[in-house]
């Protein structure tokens, strides 16, 4: 029998595309979140002949009404963020509870917090935790799975490219705005010389093509510095980087390496989330770019005297599509058992790389 499938935020925007890529797939999860009115109209649209999805109020501040949420061989998905400020109840509750825990989150911080702090103790109760279980950073661990497979031993450095097309109008939802300003001056990371290393976001750039076009992607943490070290003995270092930002980037790279200085101004970090939350409210909470947005990959491995040994590129849907297409497919497998491990996973080690392949295509993310 199949594990329980809990969706928490099931009436954001992320939220209710996941719910509706459960039920598509022949799920029927329990709907969690504060508002029992959207909860019930959405269980009821989504429940169909068979009838009302169940639905449980839950409040992400409050921790005792989010551990009462999972048991034991649960699955949790949850996409209430920011992660960095609310995103702790949730993991905490699973991680305790030993259930499956998956996430959407692309707050660096919040990742790292969860491989460091959460994943021993998930080990301890028999937890699996799969945290940014979506476009940031499911493409890119795939991506960069796969050049390692075929650079073998001479695999040295890796650097893993996200590039978006035809994106209209206001192309990030309002949580991802929140969540992009809420880590600004947080500390970023790398992995560097064997290591894990600090550094700020958009300390670095690269220059990647897709589709006959050069990218200029900014440097940030990813799940896979955490996750595609283990998958390569020889590897060195692994670069993320995001051509998100248009004219940006270039501002945005010079005023990296200020980011660790304006982080210790007094009252610096709170004025941010002021911002954001001010951002947050004069937004759509969805974008507006109508679905017609594509994404593209790009992982490069060389070696050690620098040459390039691999290549794999991926291209797949809409961000927000893709990312609950992922979400969904992932608590249906674990559900049924299919994953492997415990403790703070990367999607290659909960799925395997054929596994996460056929995953990723289900979700329309296949290899360019």
């Amino acid at each position: 029998m199949a594990a329980r499938i809990v969706l928490f935020g099931a009436t954001g925007h992320t939220g209710g595309r996941t719910a509706q890529a459960l039920v598509d797939r022949g799920a029927r999860p329990v709907l969690a979140g504060r508002d029992p009115g959207r909860l019930e109209q959405l269980a009821a649209r989504l429940g169909g002949a068979a009838g009302p999805l169940e639905t449980v109020t839950a409040d992400v501040t409050a921790t005792a009404s989010v551990r009462s949420l999972v048991g034991r061989g649960d699955v949790l998905v949850t996409t209430v963020g920011p992660f960095q400020r609310l995103g702790e109840p949730a993991v905490a509750a699973a991680t305790d509870a030993g259930a499956v825990y998956l996430d959407s989150t692309g707050e660096p911080p919040f990742l790292r917090r969860v491989f460091a702090e959460f994943g021993p103790r998930a080990e301890r109760t028999g937890a699996a935790l799969l945290p940014a279980f979506g476009h940031d950073y499911v493409p890119g661990s795939l991506a960069g799975a796969l050049a390692l497979a075929e650079a073998g031993g001479r695999a040295h450095r890796v650097d893993v490219g996200y590039s978006l097309d035809g994106v209209r109008g206001q192309g990030f939802s309002r949580g991802t705005l929140v969540s992009l300003l809420g880590v600004l001056l947080e500390p970023g990371f790398a992995w560097d010389g064997g290591r894990l290393v600090t550094e700020p976001a958009g300390a670095r750039e690269w220059r990647f093509d897709v589709a006959g076009r050069s990218r200029r992607g900014l440097s940030v943490g990813g799940s896979e510095h955490l996750t595609l070290p283990s998958l390569a003995p020889t590897l060195q270092g692994v670069g993320v980087y995001l051509d998100w930002f248009g004219p940006a980037t270039a501002v945005a790279h010079r005023l990296a390496p200020v980011t660790p200085w304006l982080a210790r101004v007094p009252g610096a970090p709170a004025g941010m989330t002021r911002l954001a939350d001010l951002v947050g409210r004069r937004v759509a909470e969805a974008p507006t770019t109508g679905g017609g947005t594509r994404t593209h990959v790009v992982a490069e491995v060389r070696d050690a005297d620098g040459h390039r040994v691999s290549r794999v590129r991926l291209a797949g849907p809409d961000p927000y599509a893709m990312t609950a297409d992922l979400l969904a497919e992932a608590a249906v497998r674990a559900a049924a058992g299919q994953l492997q491990g415990t403790g703070a996973l990367g999607p290659v080690q909960a799925f395997g790389t054929a596994g996460l392949t056929g995953l990723a295509a289900s979700a329309g993310l296949v290899r360019a």
